[in-house]
Parts: C-alpha cells; structure tokens; sequence
C-alpha cells in the first residue's frame, strides 16, 4: 500500500511503527555484538559465525517459501547480488574475528566509519555529488577514527585493520543495496546475502573446532543470537519500509552508545578521553551528513 493513499493518522502511525522497528533492530545488533564478545572468551570465531549465517540463511528459507519464489538462480543483477554478499560475508567474517581482541566501543566506533565512506564512495559508485562542506564533514569524522586508532591507545593492530576492512565492506555493501533497491525484491536481496554469508563462514569453520563442543545451554544461547541477528535484519527492513533512510540514518549512531555502555558496564573496558572525543567526531560527522542528505532528499 502506498503512503500516499493512507490518512495522515494512519501514515504517522507508520512510522511511529518504522521507528520501534528500527531502534528494536539496532538494540537486537548490539545484544548479539556483546553478547557474541563474550562467547569468543570460549568459542572461536568461524564457528560462530557459522551458526550465525545458518540461522540467518533458514530465515532466507522461510522467506522465499512465504514468497513462493526459490528461482535465486533467474534473479536480476545476479553479478552485483553475488558482490553485496561476498561485502558482507567479508564484515561479519572480519568483525567477529576482530572482536576477539578489539574492545567493543572502539571497535563500533571504527565500524560506523563506513556511513561516511559510503559518502566519499558514492560520486564513483553512485554518481552523486559531494560538496566540499561534506568533504569537510568527512575529513572531521575520519580525523575521529584516528583519534581512536592512535599510537598509545594499545590497540591491536590487527583487530584494528580488520574492523577498517570490515566498515569498507559495509559501505559498499550499502551502496549496492542502494543501487539494487528499486531493481531486485526485498526478500531476494535478504536470501542471496544469507547463502553467500552462509558460504564464506562455512569453509573455514571446520578447520576451527569448538574445544570443548558447547552444552545445550550455550548452544541455544548462540542459536538464540543467531536469531536475534535475524531479527534485527527483519525489523530493519519493515523500518526502511515505512520511514526514509535519511530519516532515519542519523538514529544508527545510537548503536554505538549502546556499545559504548556494553563496553563499559560488561567488559569493564571504557575508551579513554582522547578515543571519546574521536567518537563524538564520527558521530556529530554522520549526523551532519545524514542531515545534509535529508535537506537535499526534501
């Protein structure tokens, strides 16, 4: 149905009901990064995350089969479908890894780099224009991450380049999302990601054996997070369904507040002065370009 034929009552209810979904979602994304950090205290990476994508890839099932739409193999644009999950295989494969060393808030932090990349990335990829306040814009949230990433903040390096690689791979995998938005179906783009993800966590995993094997309760808890990723993946798709992503893109950052109290209270890991202000920078950075983005949407 289209806003446009809806009451103004029933339209804000919408998205009053957009927004619950949205702030549900990303609540959901930050219980499953905490809560994966303290599982890799016991169980190693590829095997999460292979239970993880199995999950996410029966919710896929699930999907085409409401759809009754299995043919992946006769979709549109299967070349750039391949490409948005081969991106974010490589994110949840480099951000679970890098969690076993990164601290949580730091690592989030370096993560929600990648809506300012997908900015310096889009006159390429989507031929859209970037004035020079937004460049501006960019090099002050850039200058944040740097702040965070420092010399004497004893982050590890390799955990740190491995959630650089990681909000590379999300920028562009949001940016194919936007190419491929008007041109592929919902629950097709969610599927394809959720097998190809599926794939890419599954060849290393055996090589990585849980030792010892988890008992029934830790395995339904990551069971449980695998929905619980899940979930936030639906819930995100019903926000963008009702409220424009401008709307809502500067409500992302909320996430990483919420890493930043999970970080705190839970791993007892609180990010010094310096790496504070290099996140008050990358957020007040991507608030302004999402607020630049909504002006010009408007």
């Amino acid at each position: 149905m289209s806003t446009a034929s809806l009451s103004p009552a029933a339209t804000a209810s919408s998205q009053r009901l957009g927004l619950l979904a949205f702030f549900g979602g990303l609540f959901c994304l930050s219980i499953f990064d905490a809560s994966s950090k303290y599982l890799l205290e016991t169980y190693p990476a590829p095997f999460l995350n292979v239970m993880r994508y199995s999950t996410v890839a029966l919710i896929g099932v699930f999907m085409l089969a409401r759809h009754r739409d299995f043919r992946l193999w006769k979709s549109p644009h299967k070349g750039l479908l391949i490409l948005r999950g081969v991106a974010l295989g490589t994110v949840g494969t480099c951000f679970m890894t890098a969690l076993i060393w990164m601290p949580l808030a730091e690592a989030t932090a370096i993560y929600f780099t990648s809506p300012l990349i997908v900015v310096a990335l889009s006159p390429w990829m989507l031929q859209e224009r970037v004035t020079a306040t937004q460049w501006l814009a960019l090099a002050a949230g850039f200058c944040g991450m740097l702040l965070i990433i420092r010399p004497g903040n004893d982050l590890p390096w390799l955990g740190t380049g491995l959630m650089v690689i990681s909000a590379i791979s999300f920028a562009i995998f949001q940016l194919l999302t936007r190419r491929l938005s008007d041109k592929v179906p919902g629950h097709v783009q969610y599927s394809y990601a959720a097998f190809i993800c599926l794939i890419i966590t599954a060849v290393p995993a055996p090589f990585f054996p849980p030792s010892p094997w988890p008992d029934w309760q830790d395995l339904l808890f990551i069971v449980g997070l695998g929905l619980c990723n899940g979930a936030a993946q639906l819930l995100l798709i019903v926000a963008f369904q009702r409220v424009n992503a401008s709307t809502l893109a500067p409500f992302n950052y909320f996430q990483l507040l919420m890493a930043l109290g999970f970080s705190t209270l839970w791993f007892k890991q609180t990010p010094d002065m310096l790496a504070q202000a290099g996140m008050v920078l990358i957020i007040v950075a991507g608030i302004f370009l999402a607020a630049r983005r909504n002006r010009g949407s408007a």
